[in-house]
């Protein structure tokens, strides 16, 4: 049996279908507090609809040449040439990220569904920002499929939970 623990990370995952609604969360979810990362910024539009919103945004792309035109665009917010999958690049940023927005093409599709997930977890596992929100239809069908199931034992108060499981 697997650590109860394991998979209780507090991070929240926001699925959202184009590049319409991925930019609608900005006005909910970024606060003038927060610290993001946008991975797959490519030119930057969407890095500088949140940068108004947050404290600092960083983003970041795969592509060189993106990102040579994101930051000849935009010379006043950061951007950096990163590999998604380096989730050790995207931490030797050296920042505390508290929302993450992805937006990568290449994952968006149904036979991406198991890389996403993996990224998502990765990411969450790793910085731990309270939001991850990202565009990926395939997710959102997905995720509107879901229901979490509440045993008996899911409706006890987490530190009732807690104290359960020092004693037995």
């Amino acid at each position: 049996m697997g650590n109860e623990k394991q998979f209780k990370m507090k991070t929240k995952f926001v699925a959202t279908r184009g590049v319409k609604e991925y930019r609608e969360t900005i006005a909910t979810w970024v606060t003038g507090r927060d610290v993001v990362l946008e991975i797959g910024c490519e030119w930057g539009t969407t890095t500088t609809l949140i940068a108004p919103h947050c404290k600092e945004v960083i983003g970041v792309d795969i592509g060189a040449d993106c990102i040579e035109r994101a930051r000849a665009k935009h010379p006043e917010l950061r951007f950096e040439v990163l590999d998604a999958f380096d989730v050790r690049a995207a931490q030797a940023l050296g920042k505390d990220f508290t929302k993450i927005y992805i937006d990568m093409s290449g994952i968006s599709g149904y036979r991406s569904l198991l890389d996403l997930i993996a990224l998502l977890n990765m990411y969450a596992t790793v910085l731990r920002p309270e939001a991850i929100i990202v565009k990926s239809g395939a997710l959102k069908h997905f995720a509107s499929h879901c229901i979490a199931w509440r045993s008996e034992r899911d409706k006890v108060a987490p530190d009732e939970t807690e104290a359960e499981g020092e004693n037995g």
